[in-house]
Parts: structure tokens; sequence; C-alpha cells
């Protein structure tokens, strides 16, 4: 039995593989700069559904790709201790998020592989593994082309009073904030990539408003522009893209796309089914 986990910073999608059966649920995001070991083992217990809690000692392999995992062998201990209480007898092998995006969108052909969610990540990917990244810079320096960065510039035009009147009084009415009040949100928040992440909902749900479109545009227009000409040879490849932002504004993606000259390839609101595909044959 084996068990993978597509792990962003909002939410983790896992699933799990006994024999010819495939069990899919969802837990919250565990970045490890936000959350520590001990949070991780206790809101796991809290949020595996019953039929998976039964089989929690008989799972022999942990395929855990996660944004954060990766980076160092003190983030990577977060995750490796805050899963080995609840799974107590799997082997965990840690991946990053970016690798998982390739897999699932690639499988084993060679391409580019992109993360539209949340944050936002790309690289250049061989097969096997991610041969060239450029650095995203994560929620506080970079992550173009993400939710987050879209939602953050939806906050600063309302603070600033740069947006529309008549959206003002929409976006006032449905989240019952002030500009004083969404500072203090947004500097409170224990995730406040996840917090600024929240409102590029509110510009794709009026996306046909030419403000928010800009928006969206400004957005992956700041992610090909600062992220993807800066890799060699771009205009070769297509690029390929999991995440809801690039998934559910994938028109405006194409077309910003296209202003680059770049193809676009699959797109897919998560990783999880094309994780499921690449790793079935292991079991």
């Amino acid at each position: 039995m084996i068990l993978i986990a597509d792990g962003g910073a909002t939410k983790t999608t896992w699933s799990f593989i006994n024999n010819a059966a495939v069990f899919n649920f969802e837990t919250e995001g565990y970045h490890p700069f936000f959350v520590d070991a001990g949070y991780i083992a206790q809101s796991l217990q809290k949020a595996l559904p019953p039929a998976m809690a039964e089989h929690c000692d008989d799972i022999e392999k942990i395929f855990f790709y996660s944004t954060g995992a990766g980076y160092s062998k003190e983030t990577d201990a977060v995750l490796r201790e805050g899963i080995t209480p609840v799974f107590p007898g799997a082997e965990i092998f840690l991946e990053t998020d970016l690798l998982a995006a390739a897999r699932a969108l690639l499988q084993k052909d060679a391409g580019f592989a992109a993360i539209l969610g949340t944050g936002s990540n790309s690289g250049m990917y061989d097969g096997t593994h991610i041969i060239t990244n450029i650095e995203s810079g994560g929620f506080l320096l970079g992550d173009e082309g993400s939710g987050a960065y879209l939602g953050k510039m939806v906050l600063i035009d309302y603070i600033r009073g740069y947006m529309p009147e008549a959206l003002k009084q929409i976006f006032e009415q449905r989240y019952q904030l002030t500009p004083e009040s969404l500072i203090n949100e947004v500097y409170t928040s224990k995730t406040p990539n996840q917090y600024c992440a929240r409102f590029a909902r509110f510009a794709a749900d009026h996306i046909d408003m030419d403000y928010c479109r800009e928006l969206a545009i400004t957005n992956f227009d700041d992610f090909f522009k600062k992220m993807i000409t800066h890799y060699k040879s771009y205009r070769h490849y297509s690029i390929n893209t999991v995440g809801s932002v690039a998934y559910y504004l994938k028109d405006i993606f194409t077309l910003v796309a296209a202003r680059y000259e770049v193809a676009v390839g699959n797109i897919f609101p998560s990783a999880i089914e094309g994780l499921t595909r690449y790793h079935r044959p292991f079991q």
C-alpha cells in the first residue's frame, strides 16, 4: 500500500493506492516554513477519514510532494517528523512540489512545467528530475503568476483607493473589511500567503470587468517577463501548468503566453491524478 501527497500551501490532496483501488482525500496544507511537526501530526490525525485511518499502520511508502520540501534538512525534518507518528511503518520520500507538477503533467517525458496556485514555480524537467529552475522567491520576494501575487494586487488597490468604486462596494459587502482592518488581518495572519491568495478568487469572479481582467493579465505577464523569459530557448518548449490560478484563468494565461510566443500544453487544476498515474506501477 502506498500513499501519495500533493501538498500546497493551502491544502494537501492525498491518494491512497491499495492494489487496484484508489481513495482520495484532503487535509490542510503543511508548509514547513509556517507550521511545525507537532501541528502537522495533530492536523493529520484529526483529518484522516475513517477509511484511511484504519490503514495507517499498513502504509509501506509515502511519496510526499510539498511546497517547502527540499529546501533544507531542517524543513524536510519538520515534514518527516510530522508524518511519521501518523504512519509509523512507512518509508517517506520527500520531493518538491515542482517535481510533482512535472511528473503529473509530463510523466516521463521531458519538458517545461510550472505551478500557478497559491504560490508559483517553474522548471525544466528531463523526464526524471528538474534540471533547471529559476527561484520563485516565495511570497515575500516573488511568486509572480500566483494566487497570492494576484490577491496582493487586489488588496493593494483596495487600500490605496485605486479600485473602481462599484467594485469597491461589492468587495466591502462581500468581505466586511475596511482598509485598516485589512492591513491588520494581513500582518497578523500566520499564513499571509494563503490569506492574500483568497482574494485572487475575487478577481476571477469578476473577470468580465476590465479592471479585474487587467489585473489577471498583469499577474501572468509578470510571471512570463520575470521568470519564463530567463530560461534558455524558452520559446522552444510548450509550458505545462498545475494549479487553480492557471486552470480557472486559462484563457487569459493562454493569451499572455501567446504574447511571449510560448505554446501552452497541459493545464491541470492539481497534480494528484497525474501523480497517481506516475506512481501506480511502483506499488
